[in-house]
């Protein structure tokens, strides 16, 4: 399930929230950069739409992220009915792109994770949108480029958003292309 949502900020009222924060100059500003953020996700989707749909990429990136799930598991974080994420999973099984394999913890359930080529997919979004996040930064000035990473390490911690997996972080050492850890799935 999403997290802003798990964490109840979508039901806070707008106008407590709103006053609380620094000003409307800044929320105007991060509504701007969110819109940003969403056109740099939607061209990282299309470059991929031939191969799976929007729902069976969010499932990637979720056991990309958090490592391998039972279905249960991705239901509840989708925030779909058991049946819907089991169409999704069985499509991503027969694609090639997920693997099913028994828990170790408890064999009464399995558990999914990304195969090589579902690994291969989820990283070439990743990557666009490092790229494309990477160009825009670097059109920032320095200094403002500087304190942009720790300013949305602690927007996204207070959103309660946990950082599981350090592809997916945004800070850029020697420019956007940079060794990162697998996923160890």
């Amino acid at each position: 399930m999403n997290t802003l949502i798990t964490h109840g900020l979508a039901g806070d009222d707008p106008k407590a929230a709103e006053s609380s924060a620094d000003g409307v100059d800044d929320i105007d500003a991060a509504m701007r950069a969110a819109r940003v953020f969403l056109a740099v996700i939607a061209q990282s989707v299309a470059e991929v739409e031939y191969r799976v749909t929007s729902p069976q990429l969010r499932v990637l990136v979720l056991i990309a992220t958090h490592g391998p799930q039972n279905l249960g598991a991705v239901a509840a974080d989708l925030g779909v009915h058991p049946s819907n994420a089991t169409r999704t999973c069985d499509r991503l099984v027969a694609a090639g792109l997920l693997d099913r394999r028994d828990n170790p913890a408890d064999r009464r359930y399995l558990l999914l994770a990304l195969s090589a080529h579902g690994k291969e997919l989820v990283d070439t979004v990743m990557e666009h949108r490092r790229t494309a996040i990477a160009a825009v930064m670097n059109r920032m000035p320095a200094t403002l480029r500087a304190t942009l990473g720790p300013a949305l390490e602690a927007f996204a911690q207070a959103a309660g958003e946990i950082r599981d997996d350090e592809r997916f972080a945004l800070t850029l050492k020697d420019g956007p292309h940079r060794d990162r850890p697998g996923t160890g799935s």
